[in-house]
């Protein structure tokens, strides 16, 4: 067995959701869970197919994020894992539709940092160990940064 990392390719502001699936069906369900969950969304989403002709299958509704989602997974190569890019969007209003659809398995991370992707390679293929999403810890939030974080929160709408 051999250990790789792979790192994600994308523009610094965009989000990306990393996953697993199991079945083929995974790229037409992701889609319509995807525009129904937040309408006019503009995104792109690839999966690996891990049998047959283990193709890259694809959708979306933005040029530029499939073809990010496209370049991507076929970077990971690993069984059943899906990639869904976001344009001016963030996973967490798409997350509880995601994980809605039966073929997801599980979510490695959803973020617009960089990502490292950890794969272990054997004879028969490929398969996603973990992530490392971001950096490493600096030290831990005194009454400042959690003033900054609240605040933070509120000035984007997600707390009142």
């Amino acid at each position: 067995m051999n250990l790789t990392t792979v790192t994600i390719q994308k523009p610094e502001a965009v989000n990306f959701i990393l996953g697993q699936s199991h079945f083929i069906k995974t790229v037409e369900d992701l889609h319509e869970a995807l525009v129904t969950a937040v309408p006019g969304l503009r995104f792109g989403l690839a999966f690996c197919e891990s049998s047959g002709p283990a193709l890259v299958r694809w959708s979306g509704t933005d040029a530029e994020m499939i073809d990010l989602a496209r370049q991507n997974a076929l970077a990971l190569a690993a069984g059943h894992c899906f990639i869904v890019f976001l344009r001016d969007a963030f996973p967490i209003n798409v997350l509880p539709a995601i994980r809605q659809v039966p073929e997801v398995c599980g979510i490695y991370c959803a973020t617009a940092n960089q990502v490292e992707v950890i794969l272990a390679e054997t004879n028969q293929g490929r398969g996603i160990l973990g992530v490392v999403d971001g950096v490493r810890s600096k030290g831990i939030e005194g009454d400042a940064e959690i003033a900054q974080r609240k605040a933070f929160l509120r000035t984007i709408g997600y707390k009142q």
